[in-house]
């Protein structure tokens, strides 16, 4: 195997080969089918005739856009059961010629449309994104001249100039030719890392192919055109983004309580309505069209003030607080409802390469012969060194030996007291760089070489324990590059100043970014394109798992999905990986029921993110992974996620609370009249109906600004408890609005008048001050709720109270004021009514609790508590780790 064929960041013993446990890699080849297209002569290229041809049969080199309709968008939000229910109320309010609410509902309809719209509304960029990262010119062979070209107008058989700085603009394979036909025999360095998270150059030789949108870092080449269009290595990313398509979580969750309170409401206002036809005809002895629209009416105002039509706006408002709460710790929302998944995401893939580490290379700590120090080796790795290369290795050698204060004055000047007399750069061929060096001081020259391990130590003649130490930088991931410099006199006896090794380091605030997940019962997996050892290497300085999984294990034929899945789960992050496989990386966890949010920044991200159930671009991500994300973090690093959960577990609590406070005052407002009508025939004046809708829902909406406390844990939304205690509460509730009826009637004897103001008043109190209760899951007293949400909610009902004493409802006729005395006391009784509903609350959830505390052996406390509750942990890592750093095949096994 030639040194090229390995890996870049991989170092090998210069003597015997390593035990290594080998496994099929992922090739990427041209069809068979294609060949016949790229015999093109170099310098001549293809007849324009032969360019219209192949653009014909395999299309012009951009990806396909498909753009969404805004106006089919916007009427989207006018789509969903509870939007359904209230385009029906409109046209029954219009036919009842109740303009009122008609309008209001109309109002209530447009306003939730377009909220949505504004916040959530996102073209189809992504694609977009993708496109405008391909090179816009490109220098081309055609009819036997060298022209520029328009990247769109490549095609299949084309023949391209590759050099320095060169966006490549379509998959093409290299010739190993210059520009005007000579041979070359240096290598092409292409920097992949936005395509496959490879965080080094990869050398690129003649044959090889590179690919559309990567940078050439260095060299100059001829290559032929072997794919465009969708059917590069980016235009398969592009096509994955058109697949991820699944409706939001929060979207199905809002649709499931909409569809329960619809369906309650729906079913129990039709028997209602049945029942006052049937009465009408039994009374009268017919029923006129008059008397169905009377009927139609009462249905219809029950019906609005019942349905949660502030639902979807609440949310909404809420959900918008919050990202411009996380807007402040530079966290841009992209897609409203992330908010609110944000705070159940219990697994976050993190892309290693820019996103947990800096993206650039630079040394670790250096092995030292004596008596040489960590300023010698910077020092002579710095001089022979060539100054005017992009060579991230040269590059981070300068850059170290001018952090390390080595009195470097520039670029130019150099070293002060050294000169370069001459100087050999690097070249494939001989694998190392040597300088001549006179020291002005003392006049004395010595020389200086730099380059492969094992080059250098066969110039110094061997050494056993320099050899070891490269053996183990290279089982640990990292690059080593020797250092050696000529003593005595005629400057050929060489000797080992030491070894340098590089890596892509960590960034300052991901090991605490990691650990700060784990408090908050997130589980970090790192996704890389580079080698197994490289990713174990970076794991283990990040404080995560070194159980690394190479690629290759994700579309194993012999395992089935959810086998794989299962050992994706186990695992702490993967290795060698390409687009499609962080896809699948994702996808496979989804399966098993976790909530998923990755990160990235580059193009090799852009499916995946789309596909995370919450997509997070990092700092300095390509348009394409940010136009594929939910969120986009403003500054570098993770920090800023830690931010994010928190806030969005404060937005999660609150939208829980709404939805228990709505689902439980609609169950109860149904019952209550339902049995009231049915049994006493007894109905409230539409006013009453129309102020309890309006008032209170107006009033939920300062639930966006209350306190709540941080869920240690990810926040899910458990369907099941919320509908079973909305039942409870709503039945305690319903208990005390059938006694205020029957005692003020038949105990109190009040006027028909005076009841319905009464009923008015502790229907719109009492299940309105439930609030309280429902903010949190233990006693009321345990959590304080904040002034402005105390202020505006007591406020609504000392309006109600104002309204019933005095009996300010307009021209309504048989509507009495209460006073108040009487209004104080049912005040009072809506006050002990919550306290009583508090207590049923906490009695309810811990009953819940305890029943499924026996059949499971656990309380739920989120995802990922379930996760680590079925992954068991292996053994001991440390064993497993301390085998793969030896290479021991005998110690893997065993373990």
């Amino acid at each position: 195997m030639n040194e090229e064929d390995v890996p870049l960041t991989a170092s090998h013993h210069p003597h015997r080969p390593t035990t290594t446990t080998t496994t099929a890699s992922w090739v990427d080849q041209v069809p068979p089918y294609y060949e016949q297209f790229l015999q093109t002569p170099p310098t001549h290229g293809l007849e324009e005739t032969q360019v219209e041809e192949r653009r014909k049969q395999f299309g012009r080199n951009e990806l396909e856009e498909k753009k969404r309709n805004k106006f089919l968008h916007f009427l989207s939000f006018f789509s969903g059961a509870i939007a359904y229910l209230m385009e029906i109320s409109v046209v029954l309010t219009a036919i009842t010629k109740d303009w009122v609410d008609f309008g209001i509902i109309l109002a209530m309809l447009i306003i939730n449309a377009v909220i949505g719209y504004v916040e959530e509304s996102r073209a189809d960029s992504a694609v977009d994104s993708l496109k405008h990262s391909l090179a816009l010119k490109s220098r081309c062979w055609r009819s036997g001249r060298l022209i520029e070209v328009e990247a769109s107008d490549l095609v299949v058989g084309d023949v391209i100039v590759l050099r320095l700085g060169d966006i490549i603009p379509a998959d093409a394979r290299l010739l190993g030719l210059g520009s005007t036909g000579e041979a070359v025999e240096s290598v092409l360095q292409v920097d992949q890392s936005a395509l496959t998270g490879e965080s080094l150059p990869i050398k690129k030789r003649p044959g090889d192919l590179v690919y559309s949108s990567c940078v050439v870092k260095q060299g100059q080449q001829l290559a032929v055109v072997v794919r465009t269009g969708h059917h590069t290595f980016i235009g398969k990313t592009a096509s994955l983004l058109t697949i991820t398509t699944d409706a939001g979580h929060f979207q199905k969750v809002i649709n499931y309580i909409g569809n329960f309170l619809i369906i309650v409401s729906v079913v129990l206002v039709s028997v209602i309505f049945v029942y006052d036809i049937v009465e009408q005809k039994i009374k009268e002895g017919v029923v006129t069209g008059e008397h169905v629209l009377k009927a139609l009416n009462e249905m219809v105002v029950l019906t609005i003030a019942a349905i949660p039509v502030g639902l979807p706006t609440v949310m909404s408002v809420t959900m918008a607080i919050g990202a411009k709460q996380l807007a402040k710790h530079q966290v841009i929302i992209k897609r409203l409802t992330a908010v609110e998944e944000l705070a159940s995401v219990s697994i976050l893939c993190s892309d290693k390469t820019g996103t947990l580490t800096l993206n650039e290379l630079s040394f670790d700590k250096p092995y030292l012969k004596a008596p040489f120090t960590e300023n010698d080796i910077l020092l002579y790795s710095y001089l022979s060194s060539e100054p005017a290369t992009h060579d991230p290795i040269e590059v981070a050698v300068r850059a170290a030996a001018k952090k390390g204060n080595l009195q470097i004055i520039s670029e130019e000047v150099g070293h002060p007291n050294y000169r370069v007399t001459s100087f050999m750069p690097f070249n494939p061929s001989d694998k190392l760089s040597q300088a001549s060096i006179e020291q002005l001081d003392t006049q004395q020259t010595f020389r200086v070489a730099k380059g492969a391990p094992q080059v250098i130590l066969a110039l110094v003649g061997g050494d056993k324990e320099a050899e070891a130490k490269v053996d183990e930088l290279a089982t640990r991931g990292l690059r080593s590059l020797g250092i050696a410099r000529t003593t005595g006199g005629g400057n050929r006896q060489w000797e080992l100043v030491g070894m340098l090794s590089l890596i892509d380091p960590p960034r300052h605030d991901s090991a605490e970014t990691i650990r700060e997940c784990a408090k908050y019962g997130i589980t970090v997996k790192m996704i890389t394109g580079d080698q197994i050892s490289i990713a174990r290497e970076v794991a283990g300085r990040l404080g995560m798992g070194q159980m690394i999984m190479d690629a290759d294990h994700l579309v194993d034929p012999a395992k089935s999905d959810t086998q794989v899945a299962e050992q994706c789960a186990s695992v702490d992050g993967f290795a060698r990986v390409i687009p499609e496989h962080k896809y699948r990386v994702v996808e496979l966890l989804q399966g098993l029921g976790n909530f998923v949010a990755m990160t990235g920044d580059g193009v090799n991200d852009a499916a995946a993110l789309k596909k995370a159930n919450v997509g997070i671009a990092v700092h300095g991500s390509t348009d394409a992974a940010r136009s594929a994300s939910d969120i986009i973090l403003m500054t570098p690093g993770l920090a800023t996620i830690i931010d994010g959960v928190k806030i969005s577990r404060i937005i999660f609590q609150r939208l829980r609370s709404y939805a228990l406070y709505r689902i439980t005052s609609t169950i109860h407002f149904l019952i209550f009249f339902f049995v009231i009508t049915l049994a006493e025939n007894w109905q409230m004046p539409p006013i009453f109906l129309i102020l309890i809708s309006v008032l209170n829902d107006a009033a939920t909406l300062i639930m966006a600004v209350d306190n709540v406390s941080i869920s240690p844990s990810p926040d899910m939304w458990q369907l099941g408890l919320l509908l079973v205690l909305s039942c409870v509460l709503s039945i305690v509730l319903c208990v005390f609005s059938f006694a205020h009826f029957y005692i003020f009637r038949n105990v109190f004897h009040v006027t028909p008048g005076e009841l319905y103001t009464i009923m008015y008043l502790h229907i719109s109190s009492a299940p309105h001050f439930v609030i309280f209760s429902t903010r949190i899951e233990t006693f009321f007293w345990k959590n304080i709720p904040s002034w402005p949400f105390t202020v505006v909610v007591l406020g609504t009902q000392f309006i109600a109270l104002v309204l019933s004493v005095y009996g300010v409802f307009g021209q309504v006729p048989s509507v009495d004021p209460i006073g108040w005395p009487r209004g104080l006391i049912i005040m009072a009784i809506s006050i002990g009514t919550f306290v009583v509903v508090d207590a049923f609350k906490v009695l309810t959830i811990r009953v819940w609790n305890q029943r499924l505390r026996k059949r499971t052996g656990r309380v739920p406390k989120g995802r990922a508590q379930k996760f680590q509750q079925q992954q068991k942990e292996p053994p001991s890592r440390m064993g497993y780790d301390r085998a793969h750093q030896r290479e021991s095949i005998t110690s893997l096994r065993s373990y």
